[in-house]
């Protein structure tokens, strides 16, 4: 029986360091020395673990369509403040200030994300550098 027991209990801390280690913190992927401002139209919404997406259509400076993927918070954060897939529509305008990440790739975390009207965005879901 306790044998048993510390089976299933290292089974469960082998599945916890495997998340935790999945996870990233903000300075591991982002940095504060690569802020982007991008104005972009939404093509999809993913609330999914461990932090959501939101994809949008981005015009360069070349005028060629480019995708960039915006970072939030986790679908439970998010649900917490009343933000769901219908909250951020496919096709809306949304204007983004935020940090590229390290690798230079069309991937950011949004501090600030509003509508084209100016309704701002809750999305964060760590502490961000204001």
């Amino acid at each position: 029986m306790i044998k048993h027991f510390f089976k299933v209990m290292l089974m469960l801390g082998s599945i916890y360091t495997i998340n935790a280690n999945a996870h990233h913190a903000f300075a591991q992927e982002f940095s504060v020395d690569l802020p982007v401002s991008l104005k972009g139209i939404v093509t999809k919404v993913e609330l999914i673990n461990p932090h959501s997406w939101i994809h949008i259509s981005v015009t360069d400076e070349k005028g060629e369509e480019v995708s960039w993927m915006i970072e939030g918070g986790s679908p439970n954060s998010l649900f917490r403040q009343g933000v769901t897939k219908n909250t951020i529509p496919v096709g809306a305008e949304l204007e983004v200030f935020g940090y590229q990440a390290r690798d230079r790739t069309n991937k950011a975390v949004g501090r600030d994300i509003s509508f084209a009207d100016g309704t701002p965005l809750f999305f964060r879901g760590t502490q961000l550098p204001e």
